[in-house]
């Protein structure tokens, strides 16, 4: 069984996906964590991040790794090519890098074979922007997650705090946030969209268990109608 969670940048994606892949005892795929790593690499490479063609390259001839401790379906972390990049692509450096990376066509097609071969090998909780339009649009549950975009600058901020990475400077995680809203609803390849069949959640004013608590409902719901 796929659980499709998507929707935009600080929306609380990861943190939602990886507590429900604990509850329902399914595995947990971070799609934006290949991207970022990606993003990563070309820096890495001076590859100009509007280059298509030299992108799809990178992203064709790498090999992205989750690490797992023993028994635990959620990642702990994640390298490419052998560098672990855990840290290092939640920076704000990453967080403008991504956008124009995620949308290069090639990349999304290289992201693409991957992620389906990962998730058709198990149950998986898949979270990132395109799960329920592109990656898995037959997902037998697909979400659609989002919050205010003030309300995701904030919780950005003290992500970032908490772990010590990536900027802790509002107006500039509102603005980036913004930036991002638009760029990924507007690009050509896959556009941040909701799928038509995707449940709505809005968890502005919400408390991320009582978010967890739904989707996991929702999830044995769609278990039951399948048998």
């Amino acid at each position: 069984m796929i659980v499709a969670i998507d929707g935009p940048s600080g929306a609380g994606k990861s943190s939602v996906a990886k507590a429900c892949a604990k509850q329902l005892g399914f595995s947990c795929l971070d799609t934006g964590a290949m991207y970022r790593s990606i993003a990563w690499l070309a820096l890495e490479h001076d590859v100009a991040l509007d280059d298509d063609e030299a992108l799809g390259q990178l992203a064709r001839a790498c090999t992205i790794a989750f690490g797992h401790a023993p028994g635990d379906p959620v990642p702990r972390s994640v390298s490419i090519d052998g560098h672990d990049v855990t840290d290092a692509i939640r920076t704000a450096r990453i967080d403008r890098a991504v956008s124009p990376v995620s949308a290069a066509p090639s990349v999304r097609a290289a992201m693409l074979d991957q992620q389906r071969r990962i998730g058709l090998s198990g149950d998986y909780v898949v979270e990132g922007r395109d799960i329920g339009t592109t990656v898995f649009p037959d997902a037998e549950l697909k979400v659609f997650l989002t919050a205010s975009a003030e309300e995701r600058a904030h919780r950005r901020v003290r992500q970032n705090a908490d772990r010590g990475v990536g900027s802790i400077d509002y107006p500039e995680v509102l603005a980036d946030i913004e930036r991002r809203d638009e760029y990924d609803s507007t690009r050509a390849a896959s556009p941040l969209c909701p799928a038509k069949d995707a449940k709505l959640i809005d968890s502005t004013d919400r408390y991320i268990e009582d978010i967890i608590a739904e989707i996991c409902t929702l999830a044995h719901d769609a278990q039951e109608g399948e048998r």
